[in-house]
């Protein structure tokens, strides 16, 4: 009771301001050292960020490599479009309650690292569902009420309909490492003032981070909203992302040239090269996905193995003051002291070390520059060959709401890119 008392009086304390989109809270990316290998699972085959539908039920999956069965809790808000905490009270957006101990865990079997794997699933008999749509936070926290793990989902409403269409880019500078996303919303007469009252989010591979916001709509016909934009909703390109499969530690595969025993198997890489200054080439990915397996066991999720999986990158081109990282969904896309890579002047290579669960697994390698923008090509490269997955949401506010809705979704592939 006192420790819930502390919490509502520090709430009563607390002056929220105003972000950016995305921005709207330092804590987004918390990821204790000790919880690894997050999944958020959906419909979807390949989860990036986390959408499903309003009434569809959502799973998240987590390890605890300290393999102490400690006692973890859940806590559930929404957000605003730009991810500032909305006003509805918890029980207008959730049926039932959250702030529930997670019950559902098991300790490794038969591995070198011991860990404890959490499961926890909504809806459930505490936390019944979700009541509206819109943007989401889920934050994972330990007995001494410190988050450890968070997470972003929406969950949308099928209200509209969304068609996106892929385009190279009209400017002939970036015809060939640019893609341009234009998208049309059949509003269904159901919005009011749409240049205000609608807001869109058009995501690359469901990456966030990424994401471009509150384009407007150019005009309507009838109740079709149309976005025609070029430069204004464009992402690079990209390249292909590199991949390697850790699904059997003993042994060398096409992308691991060499493994060591000390306390846990360490995969040794193929050195990788800047892939910026050379032609695009075709190289199936699940576009910066992972999926977690081992050969050899019946039960992945608690008999996968945890490998130091070691990265080289050949990179003789100057860049100054910036970092290079590691880059994919593993981590939910994040920058961090463990994606750095590290400079060897006696060879010229960077290199670092990550802890990875056995499994297939995509990154790449970008550049962090001093002002903390991303060069997503540096490395490897923009081309409008490069097959990508575009998801745009649309958000709608009806005169006198208090929350952003999502109100639909449409998805569109670069495969099947046009001039």
């Amino acid at each position: 009771m006192l420790k819930r008392l502390k919490q509502i009086a520090l709430f009563l304390c607390i002056v929220i301001p105003a972000h950016s989109f995305g921005q709207s809270d330092h804590s987004e990316n918390i990821t204790a050292a000790h919880i690894k290998t997050i999944q958020i699972h959906t419909g979807e085959k390949y989860a990036g960020m986390p959408l499903l539908k309003l009434g569809e039920p959502l799973r998240i999956s987590f390890d605890d490599i300290n393999g102490d069965e400690a006692d973890y809790y859940y806590r559930i808000t929404h957000h605003n479009f730009d991810w500032s905490p909305s006003v509805l009270y918890k029980n207008e957006y959730l049926d039932g309650f959250d702030e529930i101990r997670i019950i559902n865990y098991e300790n490794s079997f038969n591995t070198l690292k011991l860990y404890s794997h959490y499961n926890l699933s909504l809806p459930n008999e505490d936390t019944r569902g979700f009541k509206v749509s819109g943007n989401y936070k889920l934050e994972i926290y330990d007995d001494d009420d410190q988050v450890v793990l968070t997470r972003k989902f929406i969950i949308y409403e099928p209200l509209t309909t969304v068609k996106v269409y892929v385009k190279r880019s009209r400017n002939l500078k970036y015809i060939d490492s640019r893609q341009s996303v234009q998208f049309e919303i059949d509003s269904k007469d159901i919005i009011r003032n749409p240049r205000q009252n609608i807001k869109t989010l058009v995501l690359q591979n469901n990456d966030l981070k990424n994401a471009i916001t509150n384009l407007v709509p150019q005009f309507t016909i009838a109740n079709t909203l149309v976005y025609k934009y070029d430069q204004e909703s464009s992402f690079g390109g990209g390249n292909e992302y590199l991949s390697f499969d850790s699904k059997d530690v003993r042994a060398s595969t096409v992308s691991t040239q060499s493994i060591e025993l000390k306390d846990l198997y360490n995969n040794y890489l193929y050195p990788n090269i800047v892939r910026s200054n050379r032609r695009y080439t075709y190289n199936p990915d699940i576009n910066g996905s992972f999926v977690i397996r081992n050969l050899d066991a019946e039960d992945n999720t608690t008999e996968a193995d945890y490998v130091w999986m070691h990265f080289v990158l050949k990179c003789y081109e100057s860049i100054g003051d910036g970092q290079i990282h590691l880059y994919g969904n593993f981590n939910n896309f994040t920058l961090d002291d463990s994606t750095r890579l590290s400079y060897d002047e006696d060879s010229g290579l960077y290199y670092t070390k990550r802890l990875f669960k056995q499994g297939f697994y995509n990154y790449k390698y970008v550049l962090l520059k001093p002002d903390n923008t991303i060069d997503y090509g540096f490395i490897s490269g923009d081309f409008d060959e490069t097959e990508n997955e575009y998801t745009v949401i649309p958000y709608y506010r009806a005169p006198n709401s208090r929350y952003d809705r999502a109100i639909g979704k449409g998805t569109g592939n670069s495969a099947n890119i046009t001039n």
